[in-house]
């Protein structure tokens, strides 16, 4: 029986899925730390401007590459083929790395809205329920990832008719001046809740005619994503200011509050746990994909290769990326989930830009302005991420010499 997964999705799925793996975090989990970052209205809206020009060249990036390789596994793949083998497996590591601590994160925002008594037991339920449904396979998942974006975006879109209709038409004055360190870094945290493009690309075994869907649905996934958060990042800073905003463990319900629209208030608060479900269905399906491709090739268990025979999903790799995020969820913090995720998300499109470069002269342009902009986002991050993302990425680097040199290493 072959071992290939099945070509369900069309362009409409893999929006959605894209769609879903963004709206989410970053509106309900970034906002306040890249406030605080940006020390003003002005700012944080600049830097979101920024993150999405940098997201948009990796997307167009990644694009192109899935079109070429339409293999599950993403820049793992492109590495791999376009630079060499330890360039794709030093992707699929920062990947797999960073999107397990976004998986924990988005677990957590699940526990804080809805239960915040009890945060990480209700994170490990999320976990646990959501990889049981990724396992049934990814046309089911792109069906409940469809449901979710629906309720989100009309809560979303109550949430700033609200806003806008008591806060007046744009950002209160700023508090303090924006320093450009600062813009440099909220763009980095905002980055986080750009990456869900990435699934659309991980996806790219499990999608039909992937040459034309992938780069149609890329694109339009970001571009949604970007007028949504615009929007909802305005009325917010209509309402609450940019300092407020900085300081609050949940912008928008103390956004709802503030707007004296205290009935919204439970509405965002559901609003908000179904967006970070949404989110965790789609990283999880491509942490569990890079896992497949990283297994394929050895640099995981040959096990976490296996294919359900059913239903054509690698249920072992779901299995393993599930159990990962849940010991993770009952024990990280969201917050500072939010910095690691995005160093090691910055050096795989970093690695995706790269390999675009070799895509031809015509590609060149926007690959060097992506790879910039990867390169400068992760450096300007807080330094307890920097530190701790560039230590793992160390020590993926040891472990792909070790097995290397076992590799190699003639028998005794």
């Amino acid at each position: 029986m072959s071992a290939e997964l099945r070509r369900s999705l069309g362009v409409l799925d893999a929006v959605v899925i894209g769609l879903g793996a963004m709206v989410g975090a970053g509106i309900f989990v970034a906002l306040g730390p890249a406030a605080g970052a940006a020390g003003s209205g002005g700012g944080l809206l600049a830097a979101l401007g920024i993150a999405a020009v940098v997201a948009y060249c990796n997307a167009m990036a990644s694009a192109r590459l899935a079109a070429v390789h339409p293999q599950s596994g993403g820049t793992y793949v492109y590495g791999r083929e376009r630079l060499g083998p330890f360039w794709g497996y030093l992707a699929g590591w920062a990947f797999t790395v960073g999107k397990t601590a976004s998986c924990a994160a988005m677990a957590l925002t699940v526990g804080a809205y809805a239960w915040p008594e009890q945060a990480h037991g209700v994170a490990v339920a999320a976990v646990v329920a959501l990889t049981a449904v990724n396992y049934r396979g990814v046309q089911k998942s792109a069906l409940l990832t469809r449901v979710l974006v629906t309720v989100v975006l009309t809560v979303l879109a109550v949430l700033v008719a609200v806003c806008l209709g008591a806060g007046g038409s744009g950002p209160r004055p700023p508090g303090a001046e924006a320093s450009f360190g600062g813009v440099l870094q909220a763009a980095g945290l905002l980055f986080f809740a750009f990456a869900g493009y990435a699934r659309i690309a991980t996806l790219g075994e499990e999608v039909r005619d992937p040459a034309r869907t992938i780069p149609r649905a890329v694109p339009l996934a970001l571009g949604l994503a970007l007028l949504v958060y615009a929007l909802v990042a305005w009325a917010v800073l209509a309402v609450l200011g940019a300092g407020a905003l900085a300081h609050s463990p949940a912008p928008l319900t103390d956004a709802a509050r503030a707007a004296g629209a205290a009935w919204l208030v439970p509405v965002v608060a559901v609003g908000a746990a179904v967006a970070a479900l949404g989110s965790l269905l789609s990283l999880v399906l491509g942490v569990s994909r890079t896992a497949l491709a990283m297994a394929r090739d050895g640099h995981l268990p040959v096990a976490l290769a296996a294919v359900h025979p059913r239903y054509r999903v690698p249920h072992r790799a779901e299995v393993a990326v599930g159990a990962v995020v849940a010991v993770v969820a009952a024990t990280a913090d969201v917050r500072g989930a939010i910095g690691f995720s995005s160093f090691g998300v910055l050096v795989y499109y970093g690695i995706a830009n790269a390999s675009a470069w070799t895509l031809g002269p015509r590609r060149r342009p926007l690959a060097a302005l992506g790879l910039a902009g990867c390169g400068a986002l992760a450096l300007a991050l807080p330094p307890g991420a920097v530190l701790a993302g560039a230590a793992v990425v160390a020590a993926g680097v040891v472990a792909w010499a070790v097995g290397r040199g076992r590799a190699v290493r003639p028998p005794s």
